[in-house]
């Protein structure tokens, strides 16, 4: 879990590794949205392409081998590669 201290401003800094993942930068809007008594932090964008807004909502990975992976766990399958 990631934190942040508020300043006597009100601001805060996004951590890094959270600002990567939803694919965040310089400039960008968020906004704060309450579901179930809980509030989450998400980018505000208009998406040209459909499949923008899922930017961010997957693991982050570095290789494609980390990908088949991940992609195995979700189907419960074994890790001997064919």
């Amino acid at each position: 879990m990631r934190s942040a201290k508020i300043s006597s401003k009100g601001q805060i800094t996004i951590p890094r590794e959270v600002r990567v993942r939803l694919g965040l930068a310089e400039g960008d809007q968020v906004e704060f949205v309450t579901e179930g008594g809980q509030t989450i932090l998400r980018p505000v964008r208009s998406y040209s392409n459909p499949f923008e807004r899922y930017f961010g909502s997957l693991p982050h990975f570095k290789t494609a081998h980390e990908v088949r992976a991940w992609v195995r766990d979700l189907r419960d399958e074994d890790s001997g590669d064919a």
